[in-house]
């Protein structure tokens, strides 16, 4: 059995809606990416909580639309279409996607990860043999967070260089929980997280048993409930730019007297920004760059 895939060449006008209406209308999935990728007209996109969808199409997009055995695809693209009130069906394609085993391809996507000189993000169907290691067992899934993005290495080797035991630290935006178990997993007693979607929350509280790592993890209302007043040695925060610089009260107010903030997720372009929003508080300085991001870590006390 095959599936198929629909391959839409589209304008920015039409991007959004046509996706939306492909789903409505029956797609498995929708993807969209850059019809120009890999010419001199691609244009990176990097998506920020809050913005509006239309912010982040491109002027020229290739919707991929996968549908089931059998599918109607006329009148799924004429439904579709119709949804949008536009005068034709847009051109497209189609192509096969053989069945496979797919669990086994998406696995086979994903290695052990090392980062810094002990820390390895291994998932469950892989062993790394190293001894003095720092193993955590973490399987993709509907939490961000993997240890492949480089704002995710940079904090990670933030906490090995600087992470030990007698410290509490805030894991804020803890998506699957990565940094905040390293944090237990490197010596520190006291480590919670906090993240506003409650399947993160679910992923963190699940990472952590299978890591053996006792930690505590909040949604927000929930956090400043249980925690009123509670300020921590390290406070680390792994969001995008926009967020960081809304949260400068919120995350400040949990640094305790000459502790550290540290912050990532965000591009280079945007250090100096974010940089500014805290300095009426806290210093902050770049740390490290990668791959066009940056982290920044500043000492409450220190200016």
């Amino acid at each position: 059995m095959s599936w198929t895939e629909i391959v839409v060449e589209i304008g920015f006008d039409d991007t959004v809606a046509y996706s939306d209406a492909l789903m409505d209308a029956g797609a498995l999935s929708v993807t969209v990416e850059d019809r120009d990728e890999g010419t001199p007209q691609e244009k990176p996109m990097f998506d920020e909580p809050g913005a509006d969808a239309n912010d982040y199409a491109w002027e020229n997009s290739r919707i991929i639309a996968l549908v089931e055995p059998g599918t109607d695809i006329v009148a799924l693209t004429q439904k579709a279409a119709n949804a949008c009130r536009m005068p034709k069906v847009p051109a497209y394609t189609t192509r096969e996607v053989p069945d496979e085993d797919w669990v086994r391809l998406t696995q086979s996507q994903f290695d052990p990860i090392h980062i810094g000189k002990k820390i390895w993000i291994v998932p469950s169907w892989h062993e790394v043999k190293d001894n003095d290691a720092i193993i955590l067992e973490l399987d993709p899934g509907l939490a961000f967070g993997t240890g492949s993005h480089p704002t995710t290495r940079l904090c990670l080797e933030w906490l090995e260089q600087n992470a030990h035991g007698n410290q509490s630290i805030l894991d804020y935006g803890c998506g699957s929980g990565i940094l905040a178990i390293a944090a237990v997993k490197l010596g520190v007693p006291h480590v919670d997280g906090v993240d506003i979607d409650p399947q993160s929350i679910i992923s963190t509280r699940e990472n952590a048993e299978r890591n053996a790592t006792p930690l505590s993890c909040y949604l927000p209302d929930a956090f400043e409930s249980a925690k009123k007043g509670v300020q921590y040695n390290t406070v680390i925060a792994n969001i995008l730019a926009g967020p960081l610089q809304t949260l400068v009260p919120v995350l400040t107010r949990r640094i305790a007297p000459n502790g550290h903030l540290v912050l990532s997720g965000i591009l280079e372009s945007q250090a100096n920004d974010v940089i500014a929003a805290y300095a009426p508080i806290i210093k902050l300085s770049v740390w490290k760059t990668s791959e066009g991001w940056v982290a920044l870590t500043g000492q409450l006390g220190s200016r």
